[in-house]
């Protein structure tokens, strides 16, 4: 992305091609910072917090729920790599690394850091562009994070009907299915209520204990 490219689409087709978003954005560098927040919000978003200080960002992010992150590199890599680490601990939304050239180490280092996406700065249009796909990838990865929770659950369910009922792999999972289906509720649900009353149900002595008791 280019900063200094300062193009303009109107307004009207900013908010026909992409929702409005809330933006955070950070860069060791004020000026770069600022330059940014020019084309975030040239883009039809909302800049919510323009962040230089590691030790802000994190409180920031949790406060302010952004739908997305913008982090640039400025004059120092470990600078841009800890504002990574703060935003991914506190956001629920992708965090995205804005360079102006490739840099394979550093790449390499934010992603292990938890950025979701690289961006090398490009025109305002493709940095949209990015941003788009970045969403549409984050929602796919929540997604799939979902459906294996929900496997994960389900097959713990089938673990407790099989024990109590004497019954196979199977036949437990047509209980879950019959319930679902009389209750009308997802087996994923089904299978969630199976495992609480099922801990609630545990002897004392068998109670997964959350803390050491005081003696």
């Amino acid at each position: 992305m280019s900063l200094d490219d300062r193009e303009r689409r109107p307004k009207s087709l900013i908010e026909n091609e992409s929702p409005h978003l809330r933006v955070l954005i950070a860069n060791e560098r004020r000026d770069r910072l600022e330059l940014l927040a020019q084309v975030v919000a040239g883009l039809g978003h909302e800049v919510i917090a323009r962040e230089i200080y590691v030790r802000e960002v994190g409180a920031v992010t949790a406060r302010e729920k952004p739908d997305v992150a913008l982090v640039g590199l400025g004059l120092h890599s470990e600078h841009a790599l800890d504002l990574i680490s703060e935003i991914v601990r506190e956001a629920s939304c992708p965090v995205i690394a804005l360079l102006s050239a490739k840099d394979p180490a550093y790449i390499h280092e934010a992603a292990k850091r938890g950025v979701f996406a690289y961006i090398v700065e490009s025109t305002s249009e493709e940095l949209q562009s990015a941003i788009d796909i970045t969403l549409q990838r984050f929602a796919e990865y929540q997604n799939l994070q979902g459906a294996f929770g929900r496997r994960a659950v389900i097959e713990q369910a089938k673990g407790v009907l099989m024990a109590r009922r004497g019954i196979d792999a199977d036949k437990a999972f047509e209980l879950l299915r019959d319930s679902s289906r009389h209750n009308g509720h997802k087996v994923s649900e089904v299978a969630e209520a199976i495992i609480q009353s099922h801990t609630l149900l545990l002897p004392p002595s068998q109670t997964p204990l959350l803390e050491d008791s005081p003696i």
